[in-house]
């Protein structure tokens, strides 16, 4: 085949209805690796896109030709040369291809209280000596508390999520401690070590990492999410999170797979049972036996493949399904280099160490006092110093997240964007965004004393502005909300009721984030497939041939490249084409 991916037109990918094996709804990481790993095991995918660039919540934004900021890439952790992403990568063919790199393995988050500072560092052992410094009067409960996370954790690694009742027993013999608490929140682990308010807090200090309070957070995501970190460090991948999808994207279209954008999906076509293909939102259908949704979990079900095919207790289940908290996210491009400034280390601000009773306002639809809002910080200059995208000489670029009501009052609309609500001019709108953006940047002062002064680029996105692009539930970034009751066999699994049909992303099985987006999507190709492509990924079966590759190099422009990648319809005019060159990532984009 030759290195040189062939594009088709609008009207010839509509056409060919045999041509397609599989259709991949969405271009997120989940539905990117999925592809991947279906185009590499001889499926002809096409992948559709909403939006004008893929990589859904990895995609990085430019402003002013000088500033680059990450939408959702801020760490991963695993990554060393065994670990997961490099594994999923390495089956792929892309081994060696994506550089990690580590951020302080001292620290490499920092949990900032009004009154404490704790450094998270790499290492289990360290881990609990700090904690135990930290509060030595409290020794005996951190060391059971520590020591039942830890033991989730490594009796958990490596091994597949149960995706039925058969691979949950089996599983129950190699992690007995996961099975003993697989139902059970986090607070009762800590009511049973007996640990103080402020103890819990700095255990539950990353919890913005899923948004849930530790009495609605399970005890064995807790320990999954501490062990992907603590195991061997966090990360952060040399050039952005945008080098993901590019490489993937390669992946995909080197091995005889495709990416059409600007194609939303309105409707999952089914009949007598099967899935038949999807139509687009213009009207024109593309037809398929598989059909794969890295779309939003409930408009996938509730409008996209529509009620009559579903049995009544599927809808009910996902009217009733929650989303995770979203987010509200402020941007900055700064005149001063962070290297100076901060250690190589994700900021947490946590004014308070009652998280229950702060995550309980956000339930209700309040923030309580702004002054006193949690934010974490994340500055990609200063953890990839090297890429000359992220900021000019002697300026950096970073990013101050708080989570945030989702509900329409507490940002003054009334129907959403997704049904139509024009809320560009909307006073109340603004003034809670403006207000919201001014106490992130109070907090992001407060942890780089003397930012404020320096800033000379500043714009926010709203879970209203999450929702208007990416037509998510509630803005929500996370998909479905990681709680007791809606973990392990309680989340949706790659399969469906309809036969032909299957999931992927961060609402399914295997959960939320870079990993359990890719992990996920691996996942979900192997239900396809009918095989365990986990093990076969680690026993080191790789199915991509990397000597087609094309993504890489130097002057190479991982961006660019997503967008030189992705195909446009020829309908689209010149000043339309051209505004698409230069519109900009939908969770950031100007409201």
């Amino acid at each position: 085949m030759s290195k040189k991916a062939v594009s088709l037109t609008h009207t010839e990918l509509t056409h060919a209805d045999s041509g397609w094996d599989a259709i991949v709804i969405g271009s997120g990481l989940g539905g990117l690796t999925a592809a991947a790993y279906l185009t590499t095991n001889g499926l002809r995918t096409l992948v559709l896109e909403q939006y004008d660039t893929v990589g859904g919540c990895s995609q990085v934004f430019r402003r002013k030709g000088q500033f680059e900021f990450d939408v959702g890439v801020h760490y991963i952790g695993d990554c060393g040369p065994d670990g997961v992403v490099p594994t999923l990568l390495r089956g792929l063919g892309l081994q060696g291809r994506i550089e990690f790199l580590e951020l302080d393995p001292d620290g490499f988050s920092t949990l900032v209280f009004p009154d404490l500072t704790f450094r998270v560092p790499r290492g289990w052992d360290r881990y609990l000596e700090r904690l135990i410094d930290t509060f030595p009067e409290e020794e005996r409960g951190l060391r059971k508390c520590i020591g039942v996370l830890g033991r989730i954790g490594r009796q958990t690694d490596g091994h597949n999520i149960p995706t039925g009742i058969q691979s949950m027993l089996s599983f129950g013999f190699k992690a007995p401690s996961a099975l003993r608490w697989a139902r059970k929140p986090l607070a009762d682990l800590y009511d049973a070590c007996n640990l103080s308010l402020r103890a819990r807090a700095v255990i539950s200090g990353e919890s913005g990492d899923y948004a849930s309070p530790p009495s609605r957070a399970p005890v064995t995501f807790q320990a999954a999410i501490m062990h992907h970190y603590l195991k061997s460090g966090a990360y952060y991948p040399k050039g952005g999170g945008q080098v993901l999808a590019a490489h993937l994207l390669d992946v995909i279209r080197t091995h005889g797979g495709e990416v059409l954008t600007h194609a939303r999906v309105a409707r999952i076509l089914v009949a007598d049972g099967q899935v038949r293909g999807v139509r687009l939102n213009d009207g024109e259908t593309i037809t398929s036996r598989i059909v794969v949704s890295n779309a939003d979990i409930k408009r996938t079900y509730l409008e996209m493949i529509g009620r009559e095919h579903l049995a009544p207790r599927t809808i009910a289940r996902f009217e009733r399904a929650r989303m995770a908290l979203p987010l509200f996210c402020v941007y900055l491009g700064v005149d001063i280099d962070l290297r100076d400034r901060m250690p190589n280390t994700n900021l947490f601000y946590l004014p308070t160490d009652d998280f229950e009773s702060y995550y309980k306002t956000l339930y209700s639809g309040n923030m309580g006092p702004l002054a006193d809002v949690a934010v974490y910080l994340s500055a990609a200059s200063r953890k990839d110093p090297d890429n000359p995208y992220t900021a000019p000489p002697g300026h950096s670029s970073l990013g101050v997240m708080a989570i945030v009501p989702p509900h329409y009052r507490f940002w003054g609309v009334s129907d959403g964007p997704a049904n139509g609500e024009k809320y560009n001019h909307n006073i109340d709108y603004l003034a809670i965004k403006h207000e919201l953006t001014e106490a992130l940047v109070r907090q992001a002062d407060r942890l780089i004393p003397g930012l404020r002064d320096h800033i000379v680029w500043k714009e926010a996105a709203t879970p209203i502005t999450m929702e208007r692009y990416t037509l998510s539930s509630d803005g929500a970034c996370y998909g479905l909300e990681t709680a007791i009751d809606q973990h392990g066999l309680r989340r949706p699994r790659p399969r469906t009721e309809i036969d032909g049909l299957y999931l992927t992303g961060g609402s399914t099985i295997w959960g939320h984030g870079v990993v359990g987006a890719m992990f996920g999507g691996a996942g979900t190709a192997g239900a396809v497939l009918g095989r365990d492509l986990h093990q076969e990924i680690r026993n080191g079966r790789v199915f991509g041939d990397s000597s087609r590759l094309t993504a890489g190099g130097p002057g190479w422009d991982p961006l660019m490249a997503c967008r030189r990648l992705s195909h446009k319809p020829r309908s689209r005019c010149a000043k339309g084409d051209r505004e698409s060159r230069l519109s900009l990532d939908p969770r950031i984009a100007p409201d």
